[in-house]
């Protein structure tokens, strides 16, 4: 198992930077994909960002390209992922997930991943 606990969200204005991190503990050798995703009141989960484990790979959607960068620092089995230039519409809970089975599947479908982190909140105000 691979137990995922997700940091550094909190209250910032329009324009501003955030920094979350995902920490992983546990069984981390069978991770494949670690995957951000957000989820706004009354809206779907939605995919933020992904990266390869052992590849390095990255995907975002086009709507946060640009703005969000994902990366990992190996010494701390630590998954960040850098927003800048944030944005009221950026408010929601933030979630970390990991494949730990190789699922075929698309990065950036909910269904490829099987652990998932308790959350983050970040808010954006106007």
């Amino acid at each position: 198992q691979v137990q995922l606990v997700e940091s550094g969200g909190g209250l910032v204005q329009a324009g501003g930077s955030l920094r979350l991190s995902c920490a992983a503990s546990g069984r981390t050798f069978s991770i494949y994909v670690v995957g951000w995703f957000r989820q706004a009141p009354g809206k779907e989960r939605e995919f933020v960002a992904a990266f390869g484990w052992n590849s390095g790979g990255t995907q975002y959607p086009d709507s946060v390209k640009g703005r969000i960068t994902i990366s990992r620092d190996n010494a701390k089995n630590t998954v960040n992922l850098q927003m800048n230039s944030l944005k009221p519409e950026d408010t929601a809970v933030y979630y970390c997930a990991a494949d730990t089975g190789g699922v075929l599947a698309p990065w950036d479908a909910k269904r490829k991943y099987d652990s998932w982190g308790q959350g983050t909140q970040v808010t954006v105000s106007s």
